[in-house]
């Protein structure tokens, strides 16, 4: 990220959690505005993911609704089962 692409915000925070920060900043050597950074930086990443993961989920489920290809519980097993004992089988094939 170029420094042109930085913009300054504003973050209103109680005193506890100023002080929390500040402490893990002295304890890492970092200043509490890297800090900062770092936590939202990691915050959104994750609930990128999740967001991504839920929206996969969805589509999923669209599908199954459209389609009604499944496959059962004990069929997704013994196909885990398969690779856990080292087999490399592709797994089972969907069916209505």
């Amino acid at each position: 990220m170029g420094i042109a692409l930085l913009r300054p915000t504003t973050l209103k925070v109680d005193q506890d959690i100023k002080e929390r920060i500040k402490r893990l900043a002295d304890a890492r050597h970092r200043t509490p505005h890297r800090v900062m950074l770092d936590a939202i930086n990691e915050y959104v990443e994750r609930e990128e993911k999740r967001e991504a993961f839920r929206q996969d989920g969805i589509r999923a489920w669209e599908e199954y609704q459209m389609t009604g290809l499944h496959l059962t519980h004990d069929e997704a097993d013994a196909w885990l089962a398969q690779l856990e004992q080292g087999q490399d089988v592709p797994p089972p094939a969907c069916h209505v």
